[in-house]
């Protein structure tokens, strides 16, 4: 694609102007009359309308299609604990995602918080500037009490996206899969490597649609977790189960399903070959895999291969989920996005996956015969037009039906 990834990237970021956004004057500035409503003394009269009805907010300020975009670095992309200020690119990045999907708005934040506790007290301090929080590239096991706090002490979206993003498209693709192999998910054993933030949620929400937990072999550094361990926070505690199967080779022997948010080489073409028939594999790492789809797809020809890199089929990608949840619950002023509107969206990207591709999607993807309900295909891609129409609609029932929408349905979604 580049011939010099690294100086491309670089250039990028920093010409013509450094960074990847910037704010922009939504109303006319030329007269004295345009600054006199502006700022003083027109700008008294929103204020006033403000303290008497906070509501007010969301018809004179920007706070309703407002995002903050929130880290403090200790989790970022495969690199680690970069801290907050090198973690600036990333979260400019999701800022643009987040505008270029859904035309929602973003300031990103970069936290220097020396505990958890100092950056929930950050958030929530600077919460009423924005109508959501999307929390990002924070560590296990930090991250699960940072998100609980919060969507305790707000009444505005707060959403870790390492966590329910990924969750929601492994989900998608995982049923989508599942069918296309003839296989039930309440039958299925799933073997997941990796027991951080994305791991977890995914378990959690492939349980609320029908997976057996006592099905599931989590295994993270140390090997399976299970129930004979003493090293286990209560997160990981909660997937101990009862078992023989200590290690990853021996989890995978008969298994259906790998789902791997771990790092690059973990799973071996041996390994492979021991699971069931049919197998489906999610290896997620990036920009390496945890088994190489090339070396995978040798092995075994019954197999349906997801990765997260857009070179390859079925690109497991959060954007296909965020920026659409974030829609539909910032149209109908959620005050949560909780599980059930992120099921609702699972479903709806599900669905998308088995429609016909559009020209103009296949017109910006190189491989268009594939592009068809199938092994090659389980997941839209993110340049797919239809997923704005479909997901936020969705999310948005959903919070709606939950009764945590303090807003109708849209009259524009109905068109």
């Amino acid at each position: 694609m580049f011939e010099n990834l690294k100086q491309a990237a670089l250039d990028y970021h920093e010409f013509p102007s450094p960074g990847k956004i910037s704010t922009n004057i939504t109303k006319p500035t030329e007269t004295q009359q345009d600054l006199a409503l502006a700022y003083t003394p027109g700008v008294a009269e929103p204020v006033r309308a403000i303290a008497a009805d906070p509501d007010a907010a969301y018809k004179y300020t920007s706070k309703g299609n407002l995002v903050a975009v929130i880290s403090d670095g200790t989790a970022v992309l495969g690199l680690g604990n970069v801290g907050p200020l090198a973690s600036k690119p990333v979260m400019e990045g999701k800022a643009v995602l987040f505008k270029r999907f859904a035309n929602i708005d973003v300031f990103d934040i970069e936290v220097d918080a020396p505990s958890p506790e100092a950056f929930i007290n950050t958030v929530a301090h600077i919460s009423p500037t924005f109508g959501g929080i999307n929390l990002e590239d924070i560590k296990a096991p930090q991250c699960f009490e940072i998100e609980r706090s919060l969507i305790e002490r707000l009444n505005i979206p707060v959403f870790h996206d390492d966590q329910h993003g990924t969750a929601v498209i492994v989900a998608a693709g995982l049923l989508n899969a599942l069918e296309l192999q003839g296989k039930k998910i309440s039958e299925v054993s799933v073997v997941c490597l990796g027991a951080g933030a994305a791991g977890i949620s995914s378990m959690r929400l492939l349980i609320a649609l029908g997976l057996r937990k006592d099905h599931i072999y989590m295994v993270d550094r140390q090997g399976v977790i299970h129930t004979g361990r003493n090293d286990l926070n209560p997160y990981k505690f909660a997937f101990a189960i009862e078992t023989e199967k200590h290690t990853l080779a021996a989890a995978l022997k008969g298994s259906d399903v790998f789902i791997g948010v771990s790092g690059p080489n973990l799973m071996t073409a041996d390994m492979l070959r021991t699971m069931a028939p049919k197998p489906i594999v999610f290896a997620l790492s990036n920009p390496d895999p945890e088994i190489h789809p090339e070396i995978a797809l040798a092995v075994r020809d019954d197999l349906i291969l997801a990765t997260g890199r857009s070179d390859f089929p079925n690109q497991v990608n959060n954007v296909l989920c965020f920026p659409y949840i974030f829609r539909g619950a910032l149209d109908v002023r959620a005050t949560t996005i909780n599980q059930e509107m992120q099921i609702a969206a699972v479903h709806a990207i599900k669905d998308l996956a088995r429609e016909p591709v559009p020209q103009s999607v296949l017109e910006v993807c190189h491989d268009t015969a594939k592009l068809e309900f199938g092994p090659q295909y389980i997941i839209p891609k993110p340049q797919d037009p239809r997923l704005i129409k479909v997901v936020p609609k969705a999310v948005a029932r959903a919070a709606i039906k939950t009764n945590v929408a303090r807003f109708g349905y849209p009259e524009h979604y109905e068109q």
